[in-house]
């Protein structure tokens, strides 16, 4: 039986669903559309193949969604015109109706294909220079001797640490307990003193 549903994308830890989920359920209630499925993603729009927007894809072409609800039309990808048009046409030949809530626009009818084509040059042009930005801030924060990426967890002496109860024979998740750390990040420093020794 095929239903309403909706997908939202977010593309960095930092962001989250509540803004979009708010705006595709205000426009769904207005046109009373009950969503039954909500498709959820914490991926970057650059690559169409991702793990959610996948399933979302092969439950349309086992006609399980009649109603497609995006919040943008970049939420379902922002590689390019090419992509974008394939992915709706996919939608459309499985009986898909697409709805984006925030484009101002609807994707059918006889001018739709020329929107879509602007608005997904428009979002790739928006990633390139969202990239291009985070490269020049990367380059200058090296440049002025700083290190770029997430700080380390652990300095050195708890490294050493590790590396100590770990030849005192402890487990790993008891030397989590003990420093009062994720297992992750004790396993990776773990790796790293035998990888030094």
């Amino acid at each position: 039986m095929s239903s309403v549903a909706a997908y939202l994308r977010v593309s960095s830890r930092a962001q989250d669903f509540p803004t979009q989920r708010a705006a595709v359920e205000r426009a769904a209630g207005a046109r009373g559309d009950p969503i039954s499925s909500w498709y959820t993603e914490k991926r970057s729009g650059k690559a169409l193949s991702r793990p959610v927007l996948d399933e979302l894809r092969a439950d349309a072409r086992a006609g399980r969604i009649a109603k497609l609800y995006v919040y943008r039309l970049d939420r379902l990808t922002r590689s390019g015109i090419r992509d974008t048009f394939e992915l709706v046409e996919e939608l459309r030949r499985h009986g898909v109706q697409l709805v984006s809530v925030s484009d101002g626009f609807g994707v059918d009818g006889p001018a739709a294909e020329v929107v879509l084509a602007v608005m997904a040059w428009a979002a790739k042009m928006e990633r390139l220079a969202i990239n291009e930005r985070i490269s020049a801030a990367r380059e200058r924060v090296e440049a002025e001797g700083g290190s770029w990426g997430r700080p380390k967890r652990l300095d050195a002496a708890q490294i050493g640490r590790v590396g100590q109860l770990r030849a005192e024979g402890a487990s790993l998740r008891h030397i989590a307990g003990v420093l009062r750390l994720p297992l992750t990040t004790v396993a990776r420093a773990a790796r790293a003193t035998k990888l030094s020794a």
